[in-house]
């Protein structure tokens, strides 16, 4: 899709986004304002957002597929998977803590992380090629935040705001991909010990492999790769869930082990 921005307007929205991460001030959606807003737009957004913040010295961790779920599609009401970046800084150990300062309205999901052992370039990337180029897998908590105000975001939104990235919860142990029917890992979310959502590897595209693949074959259209050693988000298994002060959420996955994080 063809950009309708000028280069001015996709840096002075980039600017815009910064300035709400940092004072945690949600900022109204940017379709409304912008409706002709395309994805190749959202994107130079979110590429110039990632320039400033490497600017100062934020280091790129690795990158997530993000909308690949029907039950987070529904939720924010869209139709087609988006990407963005992870950064160290985003990144917290199992158990830890994220306190109220960090984040805006923060929500909950449990992922299938994948970490290479050699890059993965598309067009043409497959399924069976992401197996392949995995080193192993890691059960995580990825903590989606929206610098968009009530989370009234259509996909341009959450594509300019690095699709909606806020922490992520590292959890263990890591574990070879060898011999498992990523589909069928099913996963646990509780909330202060309550279920509130179960769900399996097939929720992401089909496949979390599946979803890492789209991921490679997209960043394509970019000139970017998937890197040896990074953390690749595939997607939700389950719905997104609101997080405040106060909650202890833990996902319990088959196969995988768990991973937890508590807000304060």
């Amino acid at each position: 899709m063809a950009s309708k921005l000028s280069s001015s307007q996709i840096n002075q929205i980039a600017q815009r986004l910064l300035a709400a991460e940092e004072k945690r001030a949600p900022i109204a959606p940017l379709s409304a304002e912008f409706p002709d807003m395309s994805a190749n737009d959202a994107y130079a957004i979110q590429l110039a957002v990632l320039e400033h913040k490497q600017s100062r010295g934020e280091v790129v961790y690795g990158r997530k597929a993000g909308l690949t779920a029907v039950a987070i599609q529904k939720l924010f009401g869209v139709s087609e998977p988006d990407f963005g970046h992870l950064l160290a800084s985003m990144m917290v150990e199992s158990g830890g803590v994220i306190t109220s300062s960090e984040v805006i309205q923060a929500k909950a999901e449990p992922e299938i992380a994948f970490v290479l052992n050699q890059d993965l370039r598309g067009p043409g990337v497959t399924a069976l090629d992401v197996i392949g180029a995995t080193n192993y897998i890691v059960p995580v908590l990825e903590i989606i935040d929206s610098r968009v105000a009530d989370w009234k975001i259509k996909l341009p939104d959450t594509i300019a705001d690095n699709a909606s990235c806020g922490k992520v919860v590292i959890g263990g142990p890591a574990r070879r991909v060898d011999g498992i029917d990523l589909r069928l890992i099913g996963v646990v979310l509780e909330k202060n010990g309550e279920v509130i959502a179960t769900g399996a590897g097939a929720a992401a595209l089909g496949n979390p492999a599946i979803a890492v693949a789209w991921l490679a074959n997209k960043l394509a259209t970019f000139d970017q790769y998937l890197r040896k050693g990074e953390l690749i988000l595939p997607g939700s298994l389950t719905s997104a869930f609101d997080m405040k002060p106060g909650d202890h959420v833990c996902a319990t996955f088959d196969r995988l082990g768990s991973v937890s994080v508590r807000f304060a």
